[in-house]
């Protein structure tokens, strides 16, 4: 591979690095149970993926009439997370090997999240990530989750890089949007396949249309030497 001078990494962490959604849904599931709301979907659960858990909880908050406090909603639904998270989050193969190889490359990477922070340290270290995985940004520590690019401004500040210089992976459309805000490019790999279309995946620099199932550590990395 040929070197990839002054490239640097950013990775979307859930269903971009590791297959965490059926997590947060049942998390989701759960929480609006205890508060009355028995019929959350899947297909629900869906049209969340890529915004900030913060955003998500406000959002139900105003959708389903929730009396509770914002605060102590997201509290609640991040401790059922880590209930679960900790028990059992899969990594996705070919991102591992991604992973490994640019580290092996020297390519400096940052993970950046709409997660809360304790949710993207408990989950790299669960899965042996935080091996390779050091730099971190939550949404909850920038003003604006995903599609505004604060998050992955961020992480680029921490990693001295110049936005021109990142490549961020990303898995939902938000994110592809906020990507392209950053002025960033973007490896997009559709966790909901039915949303390969989105508008938003268009301005993608490489869409893995069939996600993960699609992509692969070496095709990733073929097209990072050739933008090198």
């Amino acid at each position: 591979m040929r070197t990839l001078n002054h490239t640097s990494v950013i990775f979307d962490l859930d269903g971009t690095l590791v297959d965490s959604e059926p997590n947060y849904f049942e998390a989701g599931r759960q929480l609006l149970a205890e508060h009355g709301i028995s019929d959350f979907t899947w297909a629900d659960h869906e049209t969340y993926v890529g915004i900030s858990t913060q955003e998500t909880v406000a959002q139900w908050k105003e959708r389903y009439g929730l009396s509770a406090p914002l605060a102590d909603l997201l509290a609640e639904k991040n401790q059922r997370y880590l209930a679960l998270a900790g028990a059992s989050t899969r990594v996705f193969p070919q991102m591992a090997k991604f992973v490994e190889a640019l580290a092996e490359a020297g390519v400096p990477m940052a993970v950046a999240s709409g997660s809360s922070r304790a949710a993207i340290e408990a989950i790299l270290a669960g899965t042996g990530l935080d091996a390779r995985l050091t730099t971190l940004v939550s949404a909850d520590e920038v003003a604006r989750g995903k599609p505004a690019p604060d998050v992955f401004l961020a992480a680029a500040a921490l990693l001295g890089s110049d936005p021109a210089d990142c490549v961020v992976l990303e898995d939902a459309a938000p994110g592809a949007l906020a990507a392209r805000a950053a002025g960033m490019r973007c490896v997009a790999v559709p966790y909901v396949a039915a949303q390969a279309d989105d508008p938003a995946f268009a301005s993608a620099d490489l869409l893995f249309r069939g996600g993960q199932e699609e992509f692969t550590a070496q095709a990733a990395l073929d097209w990072l030497a050739a933008e090198a």
